[in-house]
């Protein structure tokens, strides 16, 4: 039972620091109104926190590596805090803003660096898929959570409330991590020698990660651009948008469970990614054609592409620790969240340079071309190969107690 109140405990800070990372789009009405920002102004916003994000990866890693998860994550998600509450009471203007928000970010890394390890150290290969993909609704719960508060929030008490909700909000669930996380054992394999570098001839990883970060692109222009389409477009209310994109989100994370659950059950990760990047061009090339010519399935399509784009990210973060092992699956891993979050971050002014210089459908449909680059480039081993590597990494084989338990 242990084990999953570490996976609880592991996705609260998950989507507490999805929650400011990725929930910057839903304030984009108030800040283009209250704030008079423009379009472009309002991406360099979304993205800034998504750029402190991956400036600090690699350094909360190594952080992790000598000190636990448990301290990183605390730390880290208390620091997020105060930079937002900064945010929320002291901040005049753009710039100030912005680099409040690029502080936070950095500081949020440290639950991306540290909350995968102690999921990946608690559970076996048997369980793993469905456990990541648990882990992994953080990111659509997080976003889900910050479209349903943040359009009200901001509305009544103007940005500072809405920021001000994000910071109680991590400095509440780093308060519970110091408290309750525990760090995961090592196994016998992780305590021996280092393993060969996974790397080294071969390029599966390079693929995974750069499929993986492809898929980004359709998620993100999705859940970046889905409110202020609806408001845009459809002349809907930011309140009515932020609801149902809650909804999508929400369906977005149920879908990471299922396929989590599914790829446990094929015994593979890289198969259901492909076939899922295959289905995700097609709802998202659909949903171009929708905002090329508004109708009445405009918004669910939008729900369709938002909750699909989101059911990849657990098999591509279960892939990349399983095939680097033990040994490499803390650097592999930081080298798959660079490569995501890097591309997280220039998909929002990108995007809303073409969606202001043409329309919502070019950038929709160059959203769906990019999932289809995604799924060519999928590797796809042998189905022998997935089942054994997940055999030899299948029992917990606790040899050496981590020094904070």
């Amino acid at each position: 039972m242990r084990r999953w109140l570490m996976l609880a405990l592991g996705t609260a800070a998950q989507t507490a620091a999805c929650a400011f990372v990725y929930g910057i789009p839903y304030l984009a009405a108030t800040l283009r109104t209250k704030e008079h920002l423009s379009l472009t102004q309002v991406g360099l916003l979304v993205a800034a926190p998504t750029a402190g994000l991956v400036l600090a990866l690699y350094l909360w890693g190594a952080a992790a590596d000598r000190w636990g998860e448990r301290v990183v994550i605390a730390v880290g998600l208390g620091a997020a805090a105060g930079a937002l509450a900064a945010a929320a009471w002291a901040a005049h203007g753009m710039v100030a803003l912005g680099l409040l928000l690029v502080l936070a970010g950095a500081a949020g890394a440290s639950v991306y660096s540290a909350s995968g390890r102690l999921v990946m150290g608690w559970f076996s290969a048997r369980e793993r898929g469905l456990a990541m993909g648990i882990r992994q609704t953080s990111t659509p719960l997080g976003m889900g959570v910050a479209a349903l508060a943040m359009p009200p929030l901001s509305d009544a008490h103007g940005v500072g409330g809405a920021m001000g909700f994000l910071a109680v909000t991590c400095g509440v669930i780093a308060v519970l991590i110091a408290l309750f996380a525990a760090d995961p054992a090592r196994t016998a394999k992780a305590a021996a020698e280092p393993a060969p570098n996974p790397y080294r001839g071969s390029t599966v990883l390079w693929r995974v990660h750069g499929s993986a970060a492809l898929l980004v692109i359709p998620q993100f222009t999705a859940g970046a651009f889905a409110l202020v389409l609806l408001v845009d477009v459809r002349g809907w209310s930011p309140v009515h948008a932020g609801q149902l994109i809650a909804v999508a989100q929400g369906l977005g994370a149920l879908s990471r469970i299922l396929v989590g659950r599914w790829s446990d059950a094929v015994g593979s990760r890289l198969r259901p990614m492909r076939q899922l990047a295959l289905l995700t061009a097609a709802v998202v090339g659909a949903t171009a054609l929708a905002t090329g010519f508004p109708s009445a399935l405009t918004p669910p399509l939008l729900v369709a592409a938002i909750a699909l784009t989101a059911s990849t990210n657990g098999l591509s973060f279960t892939a990349t620790a399983e095939r680097a092992g033990p040994a490499w699956s803390g650097r592999a891993l930081g080298v798959h969240n660079t490569g995501q979050n890097l591309t997280a971050a220039l998909v929002p002014p990108v995007m809303a340079a073409v969606i202001s210089a043409t329309a919502y459908w070019p950038a929709f449909t160059l959203a769906a071309l990019t999932a289809c680059v995604s799924a060519a480039l999928v590797p796809l081993p042998a189905a022998s190969a997935d089942r054994s590597r997940a055999a030899r990494e299948s029992g917990p084989a606790v040899v050496v107690r981590s020094r904070h338990e």
